[in-house]
């Protein structure tokens, strides 16, 4: 192997961890877009979360196909084999981020048109601002090859479950004391489920990371709480 194509093999690998950087920096925003249509009865900002889920998919198809095509002409071994594989699954999750967030965006059009539930929408906040806060570790985690961060992350998954579980019971009792308010609660509910979701993805990312830098599995069984509704 040349000089010459040692260098542009090694650009082909740094491009794609830069490509999925950028398409996580975009997760990232819609995240906390969406968060901000809800907590701020957002009707334009929603809308705009909804439209730039398109740009993920893109995004993700062209990671897809840039990772395929390296795999097939490179034939890459051991870790740089773990980076190409680690930028195709981590992309995809983030699609799948891209996802929640553009349902979250749809709830929170239909909830600017109902009355304001700002206590609901305080902890649905609250709750958004952790998953938020855990999908841009894990991706600072991979970015700069961090891997106890990574490790952090996933050790801290069941904080994002006791967030779901806790506003899953003030919904059942705002629900069971005004059924006015199903309507509402149950988008709330979905919005919470979305967001859990997500917290969900960034466990996976960290868990991808951590194959990426040591060709090991996380062998411990992840922490998880009883997630009160499926």
């Amino acid at each position: 192997m040349t000089e010459h194509t040692v260098k542009s093999y090694g650009e082909e690998l740094a491009h794609l961890t830069a490509e999925v950087t950028r398409m996580g920096g975009i997760a990232e925003s819609q995240v906390a877009d969406c968060i901000a249509a809800i907590a701020r009865r957002d009707a334009p900002l929603a809308q705009a979360v909804v439209a730039g889920d398109e740009r993920l998919d893109a995004l993700q198809g062209e990671i897809e196909r840039k990772a395929f095509r390296l795999i097939a002409l490179r034939q890459p071994m051991a870790v740089d084999l773990r980076h190409a594989v680690a930028a195709l699954k981590i992309s995809m999750s983030l699609e799948r981020c891209g996802d929640m967030a553009k349902n979250i965006g749809k709830r929170a059009l239909i909830l600017t048109e109902a009355d304001p539930m700002t206590a609901l929408t305080r902890s649905i906040e609250r709750m958004g601002k952790l998953v938020q806060g855990r999908l841009k570790d894990v991706l600072d985690a991979y970015t700069t090859s961090d891997l106890q961060r990574a490790i952090g992350v996933w050790s801290r998954d069941e904080e994002v479950d006791e967030h779901y579980n806790s506003i899953f019971r003030e919904l059942l009792t705002y629900m069971m004391g005004d059924p006015r308010t199903i309507n509402a609660c149950a988008h709330l509910l979905f919005v919470a489920k979305n967001l859990e979701r997500i917290g969900d993805h960034a466990t996976n990312i960290a868990e991808i990371i951590h194959f990426e830098l040591t060709g090991d599995e996380l062998v411990s069984q992840r922490p998880k709480l009883d997630v009160v509704s499926q």
